[in-house]
């Protein structure tokens, strides 16, 4: 028993760690710039006059989010001039994609979308999504490295809050300091939300601060001694690439628009249409970029040993150090882990509305309640993992996250029940908050220290790939089946996880 509460109470005392303290100041930075890019810049826009169309258009500056295992390899092998010397490796990217992101808010704050003209602000939002991006590839990679598995689940759960708190800070706040300053719908003040913005990129020299107050991770990494030639080689060759994706992607624009106009009248279905189009544009981009990365390389632009090593070695690694039935067991589990929760997600703010809840109501339970009970499922599953093992909170999560989509349910049948929905809300982000915390820490428990970057960035962009993809149908299955079978539907979305986080425990051990 009292060997019991001695473990307890080391477990409690690990969340005042400084890697711990640390992430969660790095999560505050890490959660701020998104919404300046969704939320509140839709707001801007709309409170300028800009049309609803264009509006939508600037959530794409956050693809960086979606893509940011591209250039993930090059935060792991690239040193930077000067700051590689004085601050190392991982918090001389931090600080510099830190400074990027400062700018960039500073430069949306410098353009008033009423008068000036709106491609610049896109470029700036673009900026900022790439730099935020960023700097979350280098924070994953600094986590995983500042400290070993046993601490990982604690760290994951002190950065999502810290992630949360930062959205609230982007989101609610933002909003809050234009409203005070003196920007509304109807009357809007461009020096209201240029305040605002300012603001918050202030905010930023927590993470700042953050970066440079802590330690470099001291990790056993081979280090490549490559000559500048090569580093400006393979920076070039990416920017070449990627300029080729996007430029493949601005002149496919027009044909895009007559070949969803054919096909629609072949499919009837106008989703699916546009869908199909969007893939067809993708590959093709993808094609583009491949061809004139090659090229370069039979050129003698960039070493074929320094691309083998960025993009081929941390695929190759992880499928020898687990083989090839293991490797796609982890990936299948992955892909799958939060399938049931993102899916709900998407039509969860239109469901609440649907049963007749006020946006008052849905802003007081979802989002500020909701982000409290988010903060302390991930503490909880942080000390549960630490106390039982990553892969047992793990299952207990994906159980848990299934068990309250039925919770769902019931709230459909009594409609506009303020009590059930807190209820609802305290299960769902608990569970979830739980789910997070004991995930991210398998994850980092997956990489290998050799390719943290890029590997952890593989991994969490194939986490939500199948979920998103599948979500945007998450409407369409409503308005068939029914908001009660869809919420069942969800819920059976889990079962297949809880069989695959089975066997892979199992076969799996994560070494404290």
């Amino acid at each position: 028993m009292i060997a019991s509460i001695r473990s307890w109470q080391e477990s409690l005392r690990a969340f005042f760690t400084p890697q711990v303290v640390t992430m969660l100041f790095l999560g505050i930075a890490a959660g701020l710039p998104l919404l300046l890019i969704f939320s509140s810049l839709s707001l801007w826009l709309r409170e300028a006059g800009v049309d609803r169309s264009a509006v939508t258009y600037f959530s794409w500056a956050a693809l960086g989010y979606s893509f940011k295992f591209v250039w993930a390899p090059l935060l792991d092998i690239l040193p930077l001039p000067i700051l590689h010397r004085l601050l190392g490796r991982r918090r001389s990217w931090l600080f510099l994609s830190q400074l990027m992101i400062i700018a960039s808010i500073i430069m949306m704050a410098m353009v008033d979308p009423a008068t000036h003209s709106l491609t610049l602000m896109a470029v700036a939002a673009v900026l900022l999504g790439f730099s935020a991006a960023t700097q979350d590839v280098v924070i994953d990679a600094y986590r995983i490295e500042s400290a070993d598995t046993r601490l990982q689940a604690l760290m994951s759960a002190s950065y999502i809050a810290g992630y949360r708190i930062g959205m609230l800070m982007a989101g609610a706040g933002a909003l809050m300091l234009a409203s005070y300053f003196g920007s509304e719908m109807g009357e809007y003040d461009y020096l209201a939300w240029r305040q605002s913005y300012l603001i918050m990129a202030a905010l930023m020299l927590i993470g700042v601060a953050t970066t440079l107050l802590s330690p470099e991770p001291e990790v056993n990494k081979k280090v490549h001694e490559d000559r500048k030639r090569d580093y400006l080689g393979l920076m070039l060759t990416f920017a070449l690439s990627i300029s080729g994706f996007i430029g493949c992607f601005y002149l496919t624009g027009d044909w895009a628009v007559q070949a969803r106009l054919q096909l629609l009248s072949v499919l009837n279905n106008g989703p699916l249409a546009a869908v199909a189009v969007e893939m067809v544009r993708l590959v093709l981009a993808t094609i583009v970029a491949v061809i004139i990365a090659r090229m370069l390389i039979l050129m003698g632009w960039v070493q074929q040993s320094i691309v083998h090593r960025s993009y081929v070695e941390p695929v190759q690694d992880f499928f020898k150090r687990y083989g090839m039935s293991m490797a796609l067991l982890l990936l299948l589990l992955i892909g799958l882990y939060r399938i049931s929760d993102i899916v709900l997600g998407v039509v969860a703010n239109i469901f609440y509305q649907d049963m007749g809840f006020t946006k008052p109501e849905i802003a007081t339970v979802v989002k500020t309640f909701g982000l409290f009970m988010t903060i302390v499922g991930g503490f909880l599953g942080g000390i549960l993992a630490l106390r039982f093992g990553v892969m047992r909170i793990l299952f207990i999560g994906a159980v848990l996250s299934a068990l309250t989509n039925l919770l769902f349910m019931l709230l459909a049948q009594m409609g506009n029940d303020i009590v059930m929905l807190y209820i609802v809300i305290s299960a769902d982000n608990l569970s979830g908050g739980m789910a997070s915390a004991a995930f991210i820490a398998f994850l980092s428990s997956l990489t290998n220290i050799s390719f943290t970057a890029v590997q952890y960035a593989i991994f969490s962009s194939l986490m939500t790939l199948l979920p998103k993809i599948l979500g945007g149908y998450s409407g369409t299955m409503v308005e068939s089946i029914g908001y009660e079978q869809f919420f069942l539907l969800t819920a059976l979305m889990g079962i297949p996880v809880l069989l695959l986080v089975f066997l892979a425990a199992r076969r799996f051990r994560i070494d404290g």
